[in-house]
């Protein structure tokens, strides 16, 4: 999905042309010429990042931030011709995720907007899954039936996970391919040979583990 920016800005040449260049590079964006519009897209909802002017008609810029800043953690990133040492520290103490003073590059304003909105996307949960006796650890990348460890190649550890994620649902060759391989490029014998070697380590285990069951004409299933 294209990230969504709201452009806080009063000049209107110069807020038409980080438009069509953020644009070009992959965003959309909602182009507001005051402070009193620009409170109004930040709150709209939808919003990824805030490209954000302090020098604007009705207002403060920093007031702004500081507003939101009482109420949302959404990324700004502050735009100034102020480039004093005072008002760099001002904003970011406010609150800015980062502080560009022009004229500053095109390039250089998309560099920094991919690089807030990294920052700020939450960092990955690790999850447990389990089916019957497996447990599927996906930070660790492992996985053990009974508390006995698997060992298993990087495609095998693959395939048992993406079936363990949906135990009884059933797979067909073709999306195995696509999810675990990266496409249907690969022969479907691939599937049928990492789905061979998975129950014989399966099957090796000293207790009761979770089958992988064919579902002829359809595909695979994980049966607990």
């Amino acid at each position: 999905m294209r990230p969504h920016l709201a452009l806080i800005e009063d000049d209107t040449d110069f807020a038409l042309m980080c438009s069509s260049y953020l644009e070009r590079a992959g965003f959309t964006v909602r182009w507001a010429g005051d402070a009193r519009a620009g409170k109004a897209a930040m709150y709209d909802g939808g919003i990824d990042l805030v490209v954000l002017d302090l020098g604007l008609p009705d207002g403060s810029g920093l007031e702004l931030l500081r507003a939101l800043r009482s109420t949302s953690r959404l990324p700004v990133i502050v735009v100034s011709g102020r480039g004093e040492e005072a008002d760099r520290v001002a904003g970011l103490e406010i609150g800015a995720d980062d502080y560009l003073v022009k004229p500053f590059s095109q390039r250089e304003l998309v560099a920094r907007i991919r690089a807030v909105l990294r920052r700020s996307e939450p960092p990955d949960v690790p999850v447990v899954l389990e089916a019957g006796s497996l447990r599927v650890d996906t930070a660790a990348h492992r996985a053990t039936v009974a508390g006995v460890p698997l060992a298993l190649r990087p495609k095998e550890y693959a395939l048992l996970e993406l079936l363990a994620r949906s135990p009884g649902r059933v797979f067909s060759a073709e999306q195995l391919l696509e999810q675990v391989w990266g496409g249907s490029w690969q022969p479907s014998a691939t599937v049928v040979e990492h789905v061979y070697r998975l129950r014989g380590k399966l099957a090796g285990v000293p207790t009761s583990a979770p089958r992988i069951t064919t579902v002829r004409g359809f595909g695979y299933r994980l049966d607990p």
